[in-house]
């Protein structure tokens, strides 16, 4: 149990939940959200009613719910938020990748998408002055090998001199730099293969998917599945010219290009800019599972997953946006962070376009944390609609509607807001369910994955 339970009020307000004579109901609830820390509380009414007849097939009101109210799953893909949803974003997010990696029948994406040629790629920010590290085979520069916990990782070695608000501006301009650097991609590659702009998309399209990480400096970097298609995406077989290492030379000559990069004006007294990738880029080849490779079709979907459902947290910043600076003394945010929020206010005059502050919880950065192009595989809408459906099919079946017609049946529905998240002691018994829900899903994944070996021999 958490250490919150030794709290006298939260261990009194969880007593009375769990002896409450509608507990059961209200586990159910929780249980259904995934565990959910914030569910969304709605108070209202559907009916179904046959069309023809005007016979009521089934009413449910929230009157009789615990409290009045229906919970349902607040969808937030912060880990640092709700750790329950941002398990099921992962999830779909691990399907979304992972599809256009090696295929997805339900999905329409055959599995020979596993032929087209497909690099892993790491984009890095540039140095924005030199900051405590780990080097492989020597010291920090500061003399120190630290532990691989110490809080002084990627902070400043001499915040004076370090450059700060180019940092936040690069946050900043980070999606329109990516965008630029596709655009110069399809040129790399059309000049690679011989062929006009006009020529290469009748012959190949680059699709791809993408995730943000913020390393420990606060500086926002992105992991990217790339992917050389022909015309109509992954339905279509790639040229015979399309090959890893022509994509890959591409990647590094349009990384590097002049046209892949964003320049920003003067303004105050900060100076003109012109930001382009760092040097550190880094462009593999994904390989089949079982291969003996670790840039695997699995690897790294459960890579870009991962970083799916993080943000700004790592670097010691708020999961929220900033009302006022005296927020972060209340929150203990470190030094390196407080200056980048710091950064973000004071430009945010100078580049009002920019809406620096608002996006300062951010560091500046003010994109899609994960992101595809258009054919690269399905969507996280799709996928979301699937589970919806499938939910919908059960409890028709479980209403004894299943066999009806879908067009004979008529539904009639009133749904209000009214409120989200627990009490304390809900808190702490909807953390516990959580808990024995992700212990449960691991357990039968080990099962599956004994399961499997033994069939293979292993």
């Amino acid at each position: 149990m958490p250490d919150t339970l030794f709290d006298p009020v939260t261990l009194g307000d969880l007593l009375r939940v769990a002896s409450a004579s509608d507990y059961t109901r209200w586990e159910d609830q929780i249980r259904r959200t995934g565990g959910c820390a914030d569910p969304i509380h709605l108070r209202g009414w559907v009916l179904h009613k046959d069309k023809t007849t005007g016979e009521v097939l089934h009413h449910y009101t929230t009157e009789n719910e615990p409290g009045g109210r229906l919970r349902v799953a607040c969808g937030n893909r912060r880990a640092s938020r709700c750790p329950a949803c941002a398990w099921m974003y992962a999830g779909d997010t691990y399907r979304l990748i992972r599809a256009g990696l090696a295929g997805d029948e339900d999905k329409d994406i055959p599995a020979t998408v596993r032929d087209h040629p497909r690099v892993f790629a790491t984009f890095t920010a540039p140095s924005f002055g030199p900051v405590h590290n780990r080097p492989d085979r020597s010291t920090c520069r500061c003399g120190v090998r630290h532990a691989s916990d110490d809080p002084a990782l990627g902070t400043a070695l001499d915040p004076a001199t370090y450059d700060y608000a180019g940092a936040v501006l690069f946050n900043n301009h980070a999606s329109e730099l990516w965008m630029r650097f596709v655009n110069r991609l399809r040129r790399e590659i059309a000049k690679r293969a011989g062929l006009t702009q006009r020529e290469l998309k009748e012959a190949c399209r680059v699709s791809y998917g993408k995730v943000a990480e913020f390393q420990k400096r606060g500086a926002v970097h992105f992991h990217a599945v790339i992917r050389l298609d022909g015309p109509d995406g992954p339905d279509s077989p790639s040229p015979s010219w399309a090959t890893v290492t022509l994509l890959e030379d591409a990647i590094r000559a349009s990384a590097t290009h002049t046209y892949s990069s964003v320049s920003i004006p003067a303004a105050g007294d900060q100076p003109a800019r012109t930001f382009q990738w760092g040097r550190q880029l880094d462009v593999r080849p994904v390989k089949a599972f079982g291969d003996g490779s670790n840039i695997t079709e699995q690897a790294v979907a459960s890579y870009v997953a991962k970083y799916a459902t993080k943000a700004a947290e790592n670097t010691g910043t708020l999961d929220r946006r900033i009302g006022e600076l005296s927020e972060l003394d209340r929150h203990g945010v470190p030094d390196h962070a407080r200056r980048l929020i710091t950064a973000c206010r004071d430009l945010d005059a100078l580049y009002p376009d920019r809406r620096l502050w608002a996006w300062a919880h951010m560091l500046g950065f003010r994109g899609h944390f994960s992101s595809k192009s258009r054919r690269y595989s399905t969507t996280l809408g799709a996928l979301r609609q699937a589970r919806a459906d499938y939910r919908a099919a059960q409890e028709h079946a479980a209403l004894g509607l299943d066999d009806r017609e879908p067009d004979t049946v008529l539904v009639l529905a009133d749904w209000q807001y009214a409120g989200h998240g627990h009490t304390p002691g809900e808190s702490a018994l909807a953390a516990t369910i959580a808990r024995d829900l992700q212990l449960n899903r691991e357990t039968a994944r080990e099962a599956l994955r004994d399961q499997l070996s033994e069939e293979r021999g292993c």
